[in-house]
């Protein structure tokens, strides 16, 4: 897997708000989870299940959300996983953790920085 061309794919589909070409790389069974979906989904406990539901909350996330913009910070391979580190038009942290199968994306998990560890 070319990792740094998925992620522009990503970033590009995510920047011009192409849902259709996004949810392209995914699983008809994808499921996904983030912190963000527990709270546009009630009652998802931030997980999400199917790619209808996926296309459901990302259209609603579109609509809270106009702004929405994403620059990618730095991109890591693994063995049927690509993480795409990160920071959204509010200069947030993120890191999208995606698994894959088959060569489309199964499970996806978006993580939220913290505010920094005391190093003591």
């Amino acid at each position: 897997m070319d990792g740094d061309a998925f992620a522009r794919r990503w970033r590009d589909d995510w920047n011009r708000r192409d849902l259709d070409s996004l949810l392209d790389h995914f699983a008809e069974d994808v499921i996904f989870t983030s912190p963000v979906a527990a709270q546009v989904v009630p009652g998802s406990g931030g997980r999400i299940i199917g790619k209808p539901a996926l296309r459901a909350y990302w259209t609603e996330g579109l609509r809270r959300r106009p702004d929405l913009h994403f620059t990618i910070d730095h991109v890591f391979v693994g063995v049927d996983v690509l993480v795409i580190q990160y920071r959204n038009q509010a200069g947030g942290r993120v890191s999208e953790v995606l698994q894959f199968r088959d060569g489309l994306v199964a499970a996806g998990h978006g993580a939220y920085a913290t505010p920094p560890l005391d190093p003591s």
